[in-house]
């Protein structure tokens, strides 16, 4: 296998800029840099020189034993000065020594996925965890990171081995007295494992919202204020505000972190009635957007009012435009009276939803567990049946196996690496 190198660090000028070499070539590139290799582990204080014997810099210089490091190769890291020149100079003369080149993007971590030091679903948390912008985003990619939902498939397949031996043994010895009849674990232990996997499902659109975003639509007439108040919780000037009414006629979206949650809030166009076409259609997006939102504000012109949509559990509803603070169930976006309140409300409703998230972060997740759900509830049919159907009971087994086995990158993985490593930067 090659040996790869990269800066794992932002381009541009920098305190620290780390340069990895991973490969069984790369305790060589350090010597060759640095004149010796320090003890593995062991952060050590280096002069690197270039083949022509000058000073590239004075580094940090640790090293990795095979299956020590990141990847399980033999690897390095280079702290240098962060200056462009530096790094320019250290990776040209990388680039001089036979049998290294230049890593690709996510070349680091396809090797650990390789060498089994990360499973597939390891690989995801990590890439989500490198893309995370929120604390909530951050604690449930590293959680993935850390191997969660990898232990729980292996959980989950090994009681579906369990129950497929228990089965094969009644086939390898049906013309001999078998002591027990096995169906009662065997059915125990598909119950107990669907039970487990159909509550991943369920927590799954919970996770996806929590790597993806949540969404919270503000609703109401023309002129309730809406674009006002958008305004004042982006912090700037996101939607024209006007005293005349359809100023707003598309969807716009402001991306914030609300107390440790992504949030997308969508300013929608008021709804109101009229024969101007390109505003229709602006009203009939925002319904839709606005009824496929987690959470809606729903704001009205006054106190006693008619919501221009019917709330749904965890909406907000309030009179819009209350400069002077009069009500108590109302918003400002110009003075700020009740916005405190109304983000309160808002991330405590979306806080106790995320809760509710499993490990199950991506559609892949899903479908894979889906799928083992479908052949479990044919195997466990099969076993009700009776002995005579125990070869299709196994059989379905296996196939579930087969789909945790996905979920982890145990096989059939080669098709969605591709798409995976491509959002990864060239040193990870």
């Amino acid at each position: 296998m090659d040996t790869i190198y990269a800066l794992a660090t932002a381009r541009g000028k920098a305190g620290v800029a780390v340069v990895r070499i991973s490969g069984p070539l790369a305790f060589l590139a350090v010597e060759k840099l640095a004149g010796d290799v320090p003890s593995p582990r062991r952060t050590a204080l280096r002069v690197l020189k270039n083949s022509e014997g000058i000073v590239l810099d004075e580094a940090l210089v640790i090293c990795f034993e095979k299956g020590a490091s990141f990847t399980g190769e033999e690897s390095a890291e280079l702290q240098l000065h962060g200056s462009v020149a530096i790094i320019n100079a250290v990776l040209q003369s990388l680039s001089e020594i036979e049998g290294l080149r230049l890593a690709e993007a996510g070349e680091f971590t396809r090797r650990a996925l390789e060498n089994e030091r990360l499973d597939l679903a390891q690989v995801e948390g990590l890439a989500d965890l490198i893309e995370a912008e929120t604390e909530a985003q951050r604690r449930q990619a590293l959680k993935v990171f850390s191997g969660a939902l990898g232990d729980k498939a292996e959980r989950w397949r090994s009681s579906l081995l369990r129950a497929a031996a228990l089965i094969e043994a009644t086939i390898d010895f049906a013309d001999e007295e078998v002591p027990t009849d096995v169906s009662p674990e065997v059915l125990d232990l598909i119950s107990r494992t669907m039970t487990e996997l159909e509550a991943e499902i369920a927590g799954s659109k919970m996770a996806e919202r929590i790597r993806d975003g949540f969404e919270v639509a503000i609703v109401g007439p023309p002129n309730a204020g809406k674009s006002t108040l958008l305004n004042a919780l982006a912090g700037r000037e996101a939607a024209i505000t006007s005293e005349f009414a359809g100023t707003t006629r598309d969807i716009i979206e402001v991306r914030m972190d609300l107390k440790g949650l992504p949030v997308t809030l969508l300013d929608t166009a008021g709804l109101r009635e009229t024969s101007d076409v390109v505003e229709a259609i602006g009203i009939d997006r925002a319904r839709n957007r606005a009824a496929q939102a987690d959470l809606r504000v729903i704001l009205l012109p006054s106190e006693g009012a008619d919501p221009e949509m019917p709330p749904q559990e965890g909406d907000l509803v309030l009179v819009g435009k209350d400069d002077q603070g009069a009500l108590s169930n109302s918003v400002s976006g110009k003075t700020g009276h009740g916005i405190d309140a109304m983000v309160s409300h808002i991330a405590l409703t979306l806080s106790e939803r995320a809760s509710d998230a499993s490990t199950a972060i991506r559609e892949r997740h899903r479908i894979a567990i889906q799928d083992a759900l479908v052949s479990m509830e044919s195997a466990r049919n099969e076993v009700l049946i009776g002995a005579d159907r125990a070869e299709l009971a196994a059989e379905e087994l296996r196939r579930a196996v087969y789909a945790l086995n996905c979920l982890v990158g145990r096989i059939d993985v080669e098709n969605i690496l591709g798409e995976i490593f491509s959002s990864f930067c060239i040193g990870k």
